[in-house]
């Protein structure tokens, strides 16, 4: 028998200023994975209630790179749709939160997380939480520049001894900031040990009214009814553990909604999400982008999906479209390893990255 967590009590429907958000799980931006590809049949899934592109340079959009503009591409279907930004020159912030705008964008974040060496060395990401005035008085220019809502993700702090979320969060929401999102570790950590939930209820206790978004180490329902219980925070937003159980965003509205939820995808659902996926990407790329942009998380679902590891090779070895319908037929004739295609399949675990943060 199926034990479900047991729910807390929810807070009003989650809101970003006057845009009402369909639920309160929320997609977090993953570097080359949540691109519109992935958020298209996520959507399709159901449940979502923001998903957000990739972090996308400033400065590159302003002057028009053809990846970042393609990083910002949409769908009808995407919505409501957030584009995140990053950089340090208020100038280039605020005009490119302008150009956003003028392009129907929903809602723009503003990146203070990114841990990344190549982003916090140009004084931007992670490393604006070092820089108190000037990072305020760039979000107030950005926030005082549109009237789509603005919004922040950032982690706790820098390190353990500058926990400055919480001073943060005040003084955005004081500037016009309509919600922020909290990774519950520092800079220092990158992605090892454990999500402080302590330090993102200090976030939700610091602030007025605006909401505050969980996230980090939500991979499972269960994981989520925590973050919820402990932090008090009024959404979670969910990144590696929606690339392992795309299925998850449906399954807590599920949850909500009744207290119990359906089964994930099994392999033949998964097969066929993953199929549409490729699709998309091959729709807005062309087939040779396509075939080497999906390697690393097609390898990632066949995984999931208990596929043999030399037919998972053959799958990422695909030169040509008639070369990639001949494996994955192959694929779908064979089923799992283990199981049955209409079976419930194991947990699947994607990696984070690891070794000192200064390296990445």
């Amino acid at each position: 028998m199926t034990r479900f967590p047991g729910r807390p009590s929810f807070p009003e429907p989650l809101t970003y200023g006057s845009l009402k958000l369909p639920s309160r799980y929320l997609l977090s931006p993953l570097a080359g994975y949540t691109n519109l590809s992935f958020r298209r049949v996520i959507r399709e899934i159901g449940g979502v209630g923001l998903a957000t592109t990739d972090l996308v340079n400033a400065r590159g959009l302003l002057e028009g790179s053809r990846r970042s503009l393609q990083m910002i591409e949409s769908h009808p279907t995407d919505r409501p749709f957030a584009v995140q930004i990053f950089g340090s020159d208020p100038i280039a912030m605020r005009d490119v939160a302008l150009f956003l705008q003028e392009r129907g964008i929903d809602t723009i974040d503003i990146n203070m997380g990114c841990p990344v060496n190549r982003i916090v060395k140009g004084g931007a990401g992670a490393s604006m939480m070092c820089s108190a005035e000037n990072t305020i008085s760039l979000v107030q220019g950005v926030v005082e520049a549109v009237s789509i809502p603005v919004t922040v993700k950032m982690r706790l702090g820098w390190d353990d001894k500058q926990l400055t979320a919480p001073f943060f969060s005040r003084e955005f929401e004081k500037v016009g900031v309509v919600a922020v999102a909290i990774h519950g570790r520092t800079r220092e950590q990158g992605f090892s040990g454990s999500v402080n939930r302590d330090g993102i209820r200090k976030v939700v206790e610091a602030v007025e009214s605006i909401p505050v978004i969980g996230n980090g180490d939500v991979r499972t329902i269960e994981d989520a009814a925590t973050m919820l219980r402990e932090t008090g925070c009024h959404g979670v937003s969910i990144g590696r553990g929606a690339l392992a159980n795309p299925w998850i965003f449906r399954q807590l509205s599920q949850w909500e909604a009744t207290g119990k939820y359906d089964p994930p995808g099994n392999f033949v659902e998964r097969f066929a999400l993953m199929e549409r996926q490729f699709g998309y990407l091959e729709e807005q790329h062309g087939i040779q982008h396509a075939l080497i942009a999906f390697r690393k998380i097609g390898h990632w679902y066949l995984k999931g999906m208990q596929v043999k590891p030399v037919h998972r090779h053959e799958f990422q070895m695909c030169k040509t479209r008639e070369e990639l319908i001949s494996i994955l037929n192959k694929i779908a004739e064979l089923g799992p390893s283990r199981g049955t295609k209409t079976g419930l399949l194991p947990d699947m675990h994607v990696p984070v990255p690891s070794g000192a943060v200064e390296r990445w």
